[in-house]
C-alpha cells in the first residue's frame, strides 16, 4: 500500500499519533508477512502506542513471529495476542521495554506461553512458584533459560503496573533466591561426596537479603559451613568451600545463553582476603573481636536464602545481637561521621550527575540514613529491625523517628528512583545505575514511568525533583525529630523519646546530649518568627556541626550567636535567604576556638558570611584596609578611641580571614574544598600582614596626631621583619619590626629621638590594652644589639652600626625587611641601606656559611620545648619551617646579588626563584615547597582550633580531630594525619641536610 507522491499515508500518520518515531520503518514492518492479517486491526496498534517504545514493541514483535517454528504456532501466536488483552499488554510491554528480553524470546520463541497465564497466583508469585519454574534445570545452560523466563514474567507484571517497584524488587529477591536453590542443588549433584560431608548454608546479603533487589545486580552472600554428624570439621569446611565456588560459578560464568549475575562474597569477614565458608564460631569470633562498624551495617539485611536453613537461621539469631549493639562501641561515632561523609570522589566527574545510586540525592542516601537510624535506635525498638528499606522507613515514621510527612516524601522519591533504575537496567539487562544520555532512551524510559506528554523533559524534572527531595530531606531525617522531641509543640505526630532523642544526639558525635538538648529546645521553642525560622534552619545546621570535629561546641555557638542577634531581622533574614551564609556559619562555629571567639566579640560580624554589601568571603586588599581605618581614626577623639576603632577593624577581619581559610579547608555543598593548600597559606598570611600594617598605619596616626598634631618633629618609618616583612604571619603571630627614624630640618635631634621613642612606647601600650580585641603584640629584638639596644635608631645610626659591627645573623634577618608603615621616603633610603648588606656582592665565605650552621643547630636545641616531640614540631622540628627558612635564606645570602629574583622577603618566591636559576632541583624545591606549606597550616591550624598559638599537634583527641579536619583529613584518620606530616617533614630534612649542611660537601 502506497501513498500519493508528497502525501503521507493515513497509516504513516496513525502511526506517529501511537508514539512511533520511525513510522517508515513500521510501515514495512507491518507490511511483512506475518503480520499482513493484523495491518489494520486498531487493537494492535492501540496496544503498541501503549508501550515504552512502540517502534521497538513492533520489531520485536516481528522478530518472535518469525522464530516461530511453523505457521500453526504463528497463527496461535497472533489469535491470542488479538484476543486476550493479558497476554497483549504483557508481551508488547515487554518488547517495548527490554532488547534483552526480546532478544530470549526470539531464542526461546515458545517462552511467550509464560505469560498467558492470569490467575491470582500468577499476580504474586513467590519463591515455592520460582522454585517450580526452575526445577527442571538440569545444567546452568538450562537454568539461564528458565532463569530468563521466570525474570520474563516479573518484567511483564513491572511495565504493565500490575506490581508495584517494591513488588517487583522482592520478586526479583525471591527469584534470586530459588536460583541459588537451584544452583547449590546443580553443585550438590555434582559432588554428592562433598554435600555429606557439610552443612552449609547460604546467607543473602544487600539488596537481595533485604527483598528489594534489582533487575540486574551483584548478589550479595555469605556462607556458613558445618560439619555433618561424625564428619572432620577441617574437611567438611573444605567441601562446604568446594560446593560454595561451584554454586557461585553456576550463576555467574558465560555461557551460551549468557550469565544469570555475579555471585559476590566479598562481605564475608575479612573480604575478599578471608576464608570463603567460615563456621559459625569463626564467623562470630571475628565479628566479636575485628569486625568494623560498617559490617554490622551490613548485617541489617542478613537473611538465611538457601542451603541448610537451620544453620542460617542459627548464624542470623547469633549475630543479630551484635548487630543492635553497635551504637554502643567505642568507635561507633567516627566511624558514623566517616560513613555519613558521601563518597563521591570514586565516581567519574562526568558521571556525577547522572548517578541515581551514588550521587547527591540518590538511592544510597536513603539508605544510608535509613539504617543509620535503624542502628542507634533498633536496638530498644524491635519493630525496626526490618533489612527492607520501605518497610524500615514505614517503621521509623510509626515510631516517631522520623516524621510521617518526610518518610511520605521520602517514600515516593525512592519508589520514584528505583522505578528509574530498573527500567534503565531492563533495556539491555546490564548491571549500571547511570542516567542514559541518549534521547531515544530517555524517552523510552519516560513513557515507561507514565510520562507521554513530553517525556524527556518531564524525566529530568521528574528525577531532579525527587533527587531534591532526597537531597533536603537526607539530614533532616536525623535532626527534625529531634526539634519536634524538645519544641512542645502541638502535633498529632509521634515524638522521639527523650532517651531516643539522646541516643541520636551521641550517634551523631555530641559528646554531651544533655546540653544540647537543652540547646535545641531554646532555640527551637515558642511560637515566635525567630523560632519558626530557627526550627527550619536547624536541621540543616545540626547536620553541618555534626561534619565537624566538635558538634557541641558548634550548636553551643549558634546559640550564643542567635541570642546576641536574634532581634536582628537582617540575621535570621540572611540565613534563611543566603543559601550560603547558613552553611558558613556552621564551619565557622564548629571549626575551633578562634573564630567564634572573635565573632562573639562583635556578632554583627556574621554578615560577613553572606553574599551581600559586607564584602563577603573576599579579604580586602590593604589599600582599603588602611583607608578605612585612617578615616575612623579621623573621627575619634583622642588616640584611645582611634586605635579602640582600629583595632575593632582588626578583629572583623581577623574573622574574615579565619572565615575564608575555614570554609576553603572544609569546603561546602556548593563548593569543594580548596585543593591548592599553597594558595590557602599565601591568602592567610598576606591578608594578616596588610592587616598588621594597616592597623599599625592607622595606631601611629592616631599617636601623633594626638601628641604633636599634624606633624611629627621627626620622619618616622616602621619596618616589617621576620614572618611580618615575608607577609607570611599567621593569626597569632607577633608583629617583628625595626622603627627608623631621621629628625626633620631645624630640629634637634635629641628631640627627635625622644618623640620617636614616645610614638613607639604609646603604640605598644595602646595596641595591648585589655579590650574585647585581640591584642597586637610588638616585638623589636631584631634591632641592632638586640634588646640591649635602643628601641629607635635614626638612618645614620643605622648606617654606622652595620658598617662597624654588623653580625652575619643580622644580615641574614635582615633578608626579610620591608617598610610597613610610616614615612615612605625613609623606609626606601632604609632599604638602600641595607640591600648592600643581605645580598652581598662577594656573596658568603665559608666562616660565614658555618657561623650561620652553628646559629641554626644551637637554636633547635636550646629553643625545643622540653618534652616536645621533635618530628612533630612544626617551626623548630627537623623538615618544619626554619629548617626551609634558613636552608632558603642561605641560598638568598649566597646568590641574592646575582640572581635579581632571589631579592624577596617571601619564602615560597624565594624558593621558586632558585629553582627557576638552577640553584635547587625541581623536585628538591617542590619537596621544601610541600613542607614549608603544610607546617604552615598546622601551626594555623592549632591556633583556629585552640585559640592561641602553637607549633605542635593537639593532644586532645577532639583538638587534634578538628585540626586533621581543617587538613582535609576525616573522622579516625587522625594517626594518618600525622604520619602524613612526619613523611613530609622527613624528605624535607633530607633536602636541608644536602643544601644547608652541605652533606654532598663532607
Amino acid at each position: 500500500m502506497t501513498a500519493a507522491p508528497g502525501r503521507r499515508s493515513s497509516t504513516f500518520t496513525r502511526l506517529l499519533r501511537h508514539g512511533f518515531t520511525d513510522a517508515s520503518a513500521a510501515e514495512r514492518l507491518l507490511d511483512s508477512a506475518e503480520l499482513v492479517p493484523l495491518r489494520d486491526d486498531p487493537v494492535l496498534l492501540e496496544a503498541l502506542g501503549g508501550t515504552a517504545d512502540p517502534d521497538l514493541a513492533l520489531l520485536g514483535l516481528v522478530r518472535l513471529l518469525e522464530a516461530q517454528p511453523n505457521p500453526g504456532a504463528r497463527r496461535e501466536l497472533l489469535d491470542t495476542l488479538i484476543a486476550a488483552k493479558p497476554l497483549r499488554d504483557r508481551l508488547l510491554g515487554v518488547l517495548g521495554a527490554s532488547t534483552a528480553l526480546a532478544d530470549h524470546l526470539a531464542r526461546h520463541p515458545g517462552d511467550w506461553q509464560a505469560l498467558v497465564m492470569y490467575e491470582a497466583y500468577d499476580l504474586h508469585p513467590g519463591v515455592e512458584e520460582f522454585e517450580a519454574g526452575l526445577a527442571e534445570a538440569t545444567d546452568p545452560v538450562s537454568l539461564r533459560v528458565a532463569y530468563r523466563r521466570c525474570l520474563l514474567s516479573i518484567a511483564a507484571r513491572d511495565v504493565c503496573g500490575t506490581t508495584g517497584v517494591a513488588e517487583s524488587a522482592a520478586e526479583l529477591a525471591d527469584l534470586a533466591t530459588a536460583t541459588l536453590r537451584a544452583a547449590l542443588g546443580l553443585a550438590e549433584a555434582a559432588a554428592p561426596e562433598d554435600a555429606a560431608l557439610c552443612r552449609l548454608a547460604v546467607i543473602a546479603m544487600g539488596k537481595c537479603g533485604g527483598h528489594e533487589l534489582n533487575y540486574v545486580s551483584d548478589v550479595d552472600v555469605i556462607f556458613v559451613g558445618e560439619a555433618t554428624e561424625g564428619a572432620d570439621e577441617t574437611k567438611a569446611v573444605r567441601a562446604a568451600t568446594r560446593l560454595a565456588s561451584h554454586m557461585m560459578r553456576i550463576c555467574s560464568e558465560t555461557t551460551v545463553e549468557g550469565s544469570i549475575w555475579p555471585v559476590d562474597a566479598n562481605l564475608r569477614p575479612e573480604g575478599r582476603n578471608g576464608p570463603l565458608v567460615r563456621t559459625l564460631s569463626s564467623h562470630l569470633a571475628y565479628y566479636q573481636r575485628w569486625a568494623k562498624t560498617w559490617e554490622f551495617q551490613a548485617l541489617l539485611k542478613a537473611r538465611p536464602v538457601a542451603g541448610d536453613l537451620d544453620l542460617g537461621e542459627e548464624y542470623v539469631a547469633a549475630v543479630q545481637p551484635l548487630v543492635w549493639k553497635v551504637a554502643e562501641r567505642e568507635n561507633f561515632v567516627p566511624d558514623v561521621q566517616k560513613m555519613r561523609r558521601r563518597v563521591v570522589e570514586n565516581i567519574p566527574l562526568a558521571e556525577v550527575d547522572r548517578q541515581l545510586k551514588l550521587g547527591p540525592g540518590g538511592l544510597r542516601d536513603v539508605e544510608f540514613a535509613v539504617q543509620l537510624l535503624q542502628l542507634v535506635h533498633g536496638r530498644t525498638d524491635t519493630s525496626l529491625r526490618s533489612g527492607t528499606t520501605l518497610d524500615a522507613l514505614k517503621a521509623l515514621a510509626a515510631g516517631g523517628y522520623v516524621g510521617r510527612a518526610d518518610a511520605a516524601q521520602l517514600d515516593e522519591a525512592y519508589r520514584f528512583l528505583r522505578s528509574m533504575e530498573h527500567r534503565i537496567q531492563l533495556f539491555r539487562l546490564r548491571r549500571t545505575h547511570l542516567v542514559p544520555e541518549d534521547e531515544a532512551e530517555l524517552r523510552r524510559i519516560g513513557r515507561s514511568l507514565g510520562l507521554r506528554a513530553d517525556p524527556v523533559a518531564d524525566l529530568h524534572r521528574e528525577w531532579r525533583r525527587h533527587a531534591t527531595v532526597v537531597r533536603r530531606l537526607h539530614e533532616k531525617l536525623f535532626y527534625r525529630p529531634l526539634l519536634d522531641a524538645v519544641a512542645q509543640l502541638a502535633s498529632g505526630e509521634a515524638r522521639l523519646r527523650p532517651e531516643a532523642a539522646r541516643e541520636r544526639m551521641v550517634a551523631l558525635g555530641y559528646a554531651d546530649p544533655a546540653s544540647a538538648l537543652r540547646h535545641l529546645e531554646a532555640l527551637a521553642s515558642g511560637v515566635t518568627r525567630k523560632a519558626a525560622i530557627q526550627r527550619t534552619l536547624l536541621p540543616v545546621l545540626l547536620g553541618w556541626f555534626a561534619d565537624s570535629a566538635d558538634p557541641d561546641a558548634g550548636l553551643l555557638n549558634f546559640r550564643k550567636v542567635s541570642d546576641a542577634l536574634g532581634k536582628t531581622p537582617w540575621y535570621l533574614r540572611l540565613l534563611r535567604d543566603e543559601g550560603a551564609a547558613a552553611q558558613n556559619l556552621a564551619r565557622v562555629l564548629s571549626a575551633g576556638r578562634l573564630a567564634p571567639d572573635l565573632l562573639m566579640r562583635a556578632p554583627e560580624a556574621v554578615a560577613l558570611l553572606g553574599d551581600g554589601d559586607g564584602g563577603g568571603l573576599e579579604p580586602r586588599s590593604r589599600t582599603h584596609l588602611e583607608q578605612e581605618i585612617l578615616a575612623a581614626v579621623k573621627r575619634a577623639d583622642g588616640a584611645a578611641q582611634a586605635v579602640t576603632a582600629a583595632r575593632g577593624v582588626r578583629r572583623r577581619e581577623l574573622f574574615r580571614t579565619a572565615a575564608v581559610d575555614i570554609v576553603g579547608s572544609y569546603g561546602t555543598e556548593e563548593q569543594p574544598a580548596e585543593a591548592d593548600q599553597g594558595a590557602l597559606v599565601d591568602q592567610v598570611g598576606g591578608a594578616v600582614s596588610d592587616l598588621t600594617a594597616a592597623t599599625l598605619a592607622g595606631t601611629l596616626r592616631a599617636v601623633v596626631r594626638e601628641g604633636w598634631g599634624d606633624s611629627l618633629p621627626t620622619r618616622f618609618a616602621i619596618i616589617g621583619m621576620g614572618r611580618f616583612g615575608g607577609h607570611e604571619l599567621g593569626y597569632g603571630s607577633d608583629a617583628d619590626v625595626l622603627f627608623v627614624h631621621e629628625p626633620r630640618d631645624g630640629v634637634d635631634e635629641q628631640e627627635a629621638g625622644q618623640a620617636a621613642n614616645r610614638v613607639v612606647s604609646e603604640m605598644r601600650r595602646l595596641l595591648q590594652i585589655p579590650s574585647a580585641d585581640p591584642p597586637l603584640l610588638i616585638d623589636a629584638d631584631l634591632r641592632p644589639e638586640g634588646k640591649s639596644g635602643p628601641l629607635v635608631r635614626t638612618l645614620k645610626s643605622y648606617e654606622a652600626y652595620y658598617r662597624r659591627w654588623s653580625l652575619t645573623w643580622e644580615s641574614h634577618a635582615l633578608l626579610r625587611a620591608e617598610p610597613v608603615a610610616g614615612d615612605e621616603d625613609l623606609g626606601r633610603r632604609f632599604i638602600e641601606l641595607i640591600d648592600p648588606l643581605r645580598y652581598r656582592a662577594d656573596g658568603l665565605d665559608d666562616e660565614a656559611v658555618r657561623e650561620i650552621r652553628r646559629l641554626k643547630a644551637r637554636m633547635e636545641s636550646e629553643r625545643l620545648p622540653r618534652g616536645a616531640d621533635p618530628k612533630l614540631h612544626a617551626k623548630l622540628g627537623p623538615g618544619g619551617l626554619s629548617d626551609v627558612e634558613w636552608t632558603v635564606q642561605l641560598l638568598q645570602l649566597r646568590h641574592g646579588s646575582a640572581e635579581p629574583g632571589l631579592r624577596t622577603t617571601r619564602t615560597r618566591e624565594a624558593l621558586a626563584a632558585a629553582r627557576t636559576a638552577g640553584l635547587i632541583t625541581e623536585e628538591d624545591a617542590a619537596t621544601l615547597d610541600e613542607a614549608w606549606v603544610l607546617a604552615t597550616r598546622v601551626r594555623n591550624a592549632v591556633m583556629l582550633v585552640r585559640g592561641r598559638a602553637g607549633d605542635t599537634f593537639p593532644t586532645e583527641p577532639r583538638e587534634l580531630a578538628a585540626v586533621g579536619r581543617y587538613l582535609g583529613y576525616g573522622p579516625g584518620h587522625a594517626g594518618d594525619m600525622l604520619d602524613a606530616y612526619r613523611r613530609t617533614a622527613r624528605r624535607a630534612r633530607g633536602v636541608v641536610e644536602e643544601l644547608f649542611y652541605g652533606a654532598a660537601e663532607r
